[in-house]
């Protein structure tokens, strides 16, 4: 990103530090979407699906692992522990709720540099296999890792040529509940490709576990939706509604549900629009306020972690819209940028002041925990 090339891009559960909302949030701007297709996935059902837990403002409940480098994405595994991804050193860690912290592996082909590395992370609905986003020497992939439980294997490249550059990678990944593997590219710094719908750049693909594309896709190929400048995160909600987060360029950044065909306006718009040939963002931020890079839905509520906003934001969503955004932590973290919801009911939330761009300290870069419910 051009902007973000000045800004970007163990120990047990300890005493609890109290921490309230910034109380100096900006103006934002709620938006309601004007597409009318529909979302990827029909509604769960909810018959068994128990009450959710009183909501509580986020407040931090103790770190979790530090002395990480650069951690990207945060997935969790059937047992309650996390993988985590390490940018810059390209390892994976698991990262278990009591803080120990150990190598899963190293993964091959990753070239770091500038907001390149090994980015997202999704494991395959069986546990069997990891995915992940990576920058290599010569592009942007995909890659396949086998999983034993303990380690992982080679890496399989299952989707290549992904143009890559100094910023702009995207990165996330994320399946949807019938094993189809969603994929954030970012434009790779060219903004003739986001409204080329042959391009795979600036766009988010569905694909399948081989890195075909999925019968149904809306335009005969990868691509999904497109229009983006650069997704860091991809969330679902409990309805199985798609929803992003986005950096914008010099004014606005966003929060955006994703649906089939959409185009999202980059680099024709940026920010809201009332342009009806675009999908107008559900929240924007002042660019300083945000950078919004990982993002997680626990119950009704978007959790964006933002890298030069420095802060965690909490929308709430009421349906297909989402309502005014509140800031929580607000420098008290530095960079945030990995945001998981935890099968506790927590949040897991990931530093990155280790990026070349934050200002470290000794136990850098951190996880925490964040409660937000009773």
């Amino acid at each position: 990103m051009d902007r973000r090339s000045v800004i970007v891009g163990g120990a047990a559960l300890g005493a609890a530090w109290l921490a309230g909302c910034s109380g100096d949030d900006p103006k934002l701007r709620p938006s309601a979407s004007t597409a009318t297709t529909t979302a990827s996935e029909p509604p769960p059902t909810t018959a068994s699906t128990p009450p959710a837990p009183t909501p509580i403002d986020p407040r931090i409940d103790g770190t979790i692992a530090s002395g990480l480098n650069v951690p990207w994405a945060i997935v969790f595994l059937a047992d309650g522990s996390a993988l985590v991804t390490q940018r810059d050193d390209a390892s994976i860690v698991r990262v278990t709720a009591d803080g120990d912290v150990s190598k899963v592996g190293d993964v091959p082909g990753v070239a770091p540099g500038g907001e390149g590395g090994l980015q997202g992370l999704a494991v395959a609905p069986d546990e069997s296999a990891l995915y992940a986003y990576l920058t290599g020497p010569d592009d942007n992939r995909v890659v396949r890792l086998e999983f034993d439980g303990d380690r992982i294997g080679g890496a399989e490249p299952i989707l290549t040529g992904l143009a890559k550059a100094f910023n702009h990678q995207g990165g996330a990944l994320t399946f949807d509940r019938r094993g189809r593997l969603f994929v954030a590219v970012g434009d790779a710094a060219n903004t003739a490709t986001p409204q080329d719908r042959s391009s795979l750049n600036g766009k988010i693909l569905r694909i399948d576990t081989q890195g075909r594309p999925v019968d149904g896709n809306p335009f005969g190929n990868e691509v999904w939706s497109y229009g983006h400048r650069n997704v860091e995160g991809l969330a679902w909600d409990a309805s199985g509604r798609l929803w992003a987060s986005e950096f914008g360029d010099r004014s606005q950044d966003e929060l955006n549900r994703i649906v089939k065909g959409g185009n999202y306006g980059w680099p024709l718009v940026e920010g809201d629009s009332d342009d009806e040939r675009f999908v107008r963002p559900k929240v924007t931020w002042p660019t300083a306020d945000a950078s919004p890079a990982g993002l997680a839905i626990s119950g009704d509520r978007a959790f964006v972690a933002a890298l030069r906003g420095e802060r965690l934001w909490q929308v709430p969503l009421e349906g297909t819209s989402a309502g005014e955004p509140r800031a929580f932590f607000t420098r008290e973290l530095g960079r945030l940028r990995a945001v998981a919801a935890a099968p506790d009911g927590s949040l897991w939330l990931g530093t990155s002041n280790t990026d070349g761009r934050g200002r470290p300290g000794r136990a850098d870069d951190r996880i925490v925990r964040v409660a937000i419910s009773g």
